[in-house]
Order: C-alpha cells, then sequence, then structure tokens
C-alpha cells in the first residue's frame, strides 16, 4: 500500500509538471497544429502514466482524469477551444481544471430570463440551499455505498440479478463520491463555482435525458465539443440539419466506448474484447432511434414519465449486464474492488490510528 501510494504521488507530480508544460511553454505557440505537435508528449504521458498504478482506487480515477478528460481538454486547449481556452486563468486554476472533474459555472447573461440576479452580487455561500442539499445527498448515497460494501459479504446467498443490481448501484454512487470528492478541495480552496457532475440519474424519463442530462455530465460536456459538435456540423453539409444530429449521436457513444476501452485496460491489464463498445453502440443507436421517434411523434403521443422512467432504468441495467461489466467480472476487478476496500479500512486504521484523551485519576 505504501509503495502504490508513492506511485500514486510520483504520477501526479509527473501529470502538474506537464501541465505547467502546457501553461508556460505550449500556450505561447500558435493555436491551431503546431500547438497540437507541441501536446503530443503530454498526450503520451497522460495515457501511459495510469498504467503505473494497480490499485483501482487510485488508478480508476488517475486514468479517467487524465487518460480521458485530460488529453480531450488539451485536445480542445490546442485551438483555443473548451475550459482552458483563452484567457489564461491563473496556474493553479489551470492545473485543476485541466486535470480534475470540474466545469465553471457560467453565469447567465444580465437581464435575461435566466438571470435572477442581474447586478451579478454573489449570494452568501451559507445562503445556498441547492449546495446544502447536494452535500445531505452525498452523505446519504456515501451511507448507501457502505451497505452495498457491507453486502457483498453474503453475495454468495443472492440471486445473481440483485448483485448485478448491486453492481450498477455501487457503480453510480462509486462514481459520482469519487468525481465529488477529487472536485471538493479545489472549489472550496478557490471558491468555484462548479457544475453538478451528476443530476440524479435514476429520474431519467429517457435515455437521451440519461445520456445528455443527468449521467456523468463531466464526460458530456466534454464529448459535446470534441465529437458531437464537428460531426454534426460536417453531416449537415451532407444529409441536411434535420438529420444531422443521428451520425453525431453514434459518433459520440462510439468514441465513448472506446475511451471506455482504455479504462478497461487499465483495470485488466488484458486485451480488449470490445463488449463495452459495444454496450456504446448499442445506447448510440437506441439514442438516436429516439430522437426520430420523438420528432415524428411530437405533441401527439408521449409514454407517462412513470412508465418511460422505469423502462429507461432497466434497458440500462439489464444491457450493462449483458454488455459493460463482463469484461470486469471475468477478470475479477469486482472482486479486486471489494478486497481493496478492507486493504484500504485496515491501512486508515493503522496509519490514522484515534487518540482519545486520558483521564488521569
Amino acid at each position: 500500500m505504501d509503495a502504490e501510494i508513492k506511485n500514486f504521488i510520483k504520477v501526479w507530480i509527473t501529470a502538474i509538471t506537464s501541465l505547467c508544460y502546457c501553461y508556460y511553454v505550449v500556450a505561447r505557440i500558435p493555436r491551431g497544429m503546431m500547438r497540437l505537435l507541441f501536446l503530443l508528449p503530454v498526450f503520451y504521458l497522460f495515457t501511459m502514466l495510469p498504467c503505473n498504478l494497480n490499485s483501482l482506487h487510485l488508478g480508476a480515477p488517475t486514468a479517467f482524469f487524465l487518460g480521458w478528460l485530460g488529453n480531450f481538454k488539451l485536445l480542445l486547449f490546442a485551438f483555443d477551444q473548451g475550459p482552458l481556452s483563452p484567457p489564461l486563468p491563473k496556474l493553479l486554476h489551470f492545473v485543476s481544471i485541466a486535470c480534475l472533474p470540474i466545469k465553471l459555472k457560467q453565469d447567465p447573461p444580465p437581464n435575461t430570463k435566466n438571470n435572477k440576479n442581474p447586478s451579478h452580487k454573489c449570494t452568501p455561500k451559507s445562503h445556498n440551499p441547492t449546495k446544502m442539499t447536494r452535500s445531505m445527498l452525498l452523505v446519504i448515497k456515501a451511507l448507501f455505498l457502505a451497505m452495498i460494501i457491507r453486502a457483498y459479504d453474503h453475495r454468495s446467498n443472492l440471486h445473481p440479478y440483485v448483485i448485478l443490481a448491486l453492481y450498477c448501484c455501487h457503480t453510480y454512487l462509486a462514481v459520482e463520491i469519487v468525481l465529488a470528492l477529487a472536485a471538493a478541495p479545489v472549489q472550496a480552496i478557490f471558491g468555484f463555482e462548479i457544475e453538478p457532475q451528476f443530476n440524479e440519474p435514476y429520474f431519467a424519463t429517457s435515455l437521451q435525458d440519461f445520456w445528455g442530462h443527468r449521467w456523468n455530465l463531466m464526460v458530456t460536456s466534454i464529448l459535446r465539443p470534441t465529437v458531437y459538435i464537428p460531426i454534426r456540423c460536417i453531416s449537415a453539409n451532407v444529409i441536411g440539419s434535420r438529420w444531422a444530429a443521428l451520425p453525431a449521436i453514434i459518433s459520440t457513444f462510439i468514441v465513448s466506448g472506446l475511451a471506455h476501452e482504455v479504462i478497461y485496460f487499465y483495470f485488466t491489464r488484458v486485451h480488449p474484447t470490445w463488449e463495452v463498445t459495444w454496450f456504446f453502440v448499442l445506447h448510440g443507436a437506441c439514442t438516436a432511434i429516439e430522437v426520430v421517434v420523438k420528432k415524428a411523434v411530437t405533441n401527439r403521443w408521449r409514454l407517462h414519465r412513470a412508465i418511460s422512467g422505469p423502462l429507461t432504468i432497466v434497458f440500462v441495467a439489464v444491457t450493462g449486464g449483458w454488455l459493460f461489466f463482463p469484461q470486469l467480472t471475468r477478470n475479477g476487478v469486482d472482486i479486486k474492488v471489494i478486497k481493496e476496500y478492507s486493504i484500504l479500512f485496515d491501512f486508515v486504521k493503522v496509519n490514522l490510528p484515534l487518540h482519545l484523551p486520558l483521564g488521569k485519576s
């Protein structure tokens, strides 16, 4: 465990040093292919650094933050787009935005219907009920995650469908909690107002709603400018604007699937079997069909959310059991995750003992 933590520190020191190079050197190079060329060594480093970590709870966030989000943000940065585009923020802000799952909340323009405070005066943080509610929900979700982890002690007596349900809930809760914890220090230190990374995906009423507005919104915000918008613009010139969204949707899901294959390689260190890519291809195709159907029946017929909501969640869970989880369970990743929780608990118990004051008689 100690060696893994040392590797973790080395990985992030290397990543931060690379981002300093981007800030002080690459940012001075004219945008376009020349700047992209100077970023290639950083792309390589960000892709390879997670291979130095074996722990899933340290390696998985690192792979996601650097190998996926970091590389895509720097790709946009090469062309002065995305969250790192000029005017450049301060160095610490640049590093935080580049390698952490945060998206700064944009204030609406003054005197618009979305801006209830045209003077742009900041509301004191202590009077922000939304933030307080999110914090309370996060605590409740952490308790649910602890209950799920405890339930794994009895997995030999559980039906496979129950285990699948636990894995789905575990994946959602763990990802949301990790992303929130990663963003919290930056938010506290710099006072950033950031967009939430999730928006209660269990309330989704359609696949379009689930993937576009509720699940892992950091990925959505990165894939939209890097894949969806360029493909939609190209498609509009070929097939017209009415249907241009369809190839853009499918292309976005394909890229997401390939990115997940890379993440899965960090988990398993075995050759990909492409099941997770097919999971996202399937969901991309179904989302595209959903968009077509919605356009065809607009204002004429719509499923009630009490029906469409459960159907959406069941579809995601069933296809997840079919295509999303097998690469992980086949290679024992689920067992490794469960074991790491106990190792982490023992590590904390040994290295952070409780020193209780003892009264003298």
